[in-house]
């Protein structure tokens, strides 16, 4: 799940954008903040329906196996969305409209921005609440929870944090081969979700029937 998150294009493209505009050390900032909040949001809510799935009046290993089930067969239909909006080989990607209002904004914006992507987004969505409710269905302790949903959202981040960092200590090193980054997965975004989107639904699903 994790490496899911980390190679998503959406928010790979939108940091590398917003570390080439005018505003990069702020909304980089923002941005990078913003992203990790909203990924341990959601991991921290599913993690907790996980968690208290074996107090309901139902089979755990049934209603467990049902959350997974529906994860997975989400996952899958997003994968194959995906996969019927990719360009033709005639055709170039390009990036999604609103990305082009990246470059105008500030710190709060780009803040609402990280969150939005990272909790609201469903490819993302989907990912997140999979791996909390994963982190749920283990037999963990309230600290050793937290712990793992705080790695889990650090590693997650590291595709945003990362370049946000080098931006500080090696812009001019960077900022070529972020325009290479944001030019290659505009052309390739939507397969590269596809794909991991369908791998990772699978595996959701096996583990979700594994339960029954």
């Amino acid at each position: 799940m994790v490496f899911g998150i980390v190679i998503s294009p959406i928010p790979i493209m939108a940091v590398a954008i917003i570390l080439l505009s005018p505003q990069a050390k702020s909304a980089g900032i923002g941005f990078a903040f913003g992203w990790i909040v909203g990924v341990s949001a959601v991991v921290t809510v599913f993690c907790s329906l996980s968690s208290i799935a074996p107090e309901l009046p139902a089979d755990t290993g049934l209603v467990r196996s049902g959350i997974d089930i529906v994860l997975g067969v989400a996952l899958v239909g997003v994968a194959l969305r995906q996969w019927r909006l990719r360009p033709s080989k005639n055709e170039s990607g390009s990036l999604p409209g609103w990305l082009a209002k990246v470059t105008s904004m500030h710190w709060g914006g780009a803040l609402l921005l990280g969150v939005a992507l990272s909790a609201f987004n469903p490819e993302n969505l989907l990912m997140a609440a999979s791996a909390g409710v994963l982190i749920g269905a283990e037999d963990l302790d309230l600290m050793s929870q937290v712990g793992t949903i705080v790695v889990f959202s650090v590693l997650s981040a590291s595709s945003v944090v990362v370049p946000v960092i080098g931006y500080f200590t090696a812009r001019e090193f960077l900022a070529p081969r972020l325009e290479a980054i944001r030019d290659w997965l505009a052309r390739e975004n939507t397969v590269i979700m596809a794909v991991l989107l369908a791998t990772i639904g699978l595996v959701v699903l096996g583990r979700g029937f594994a339960y029954l």
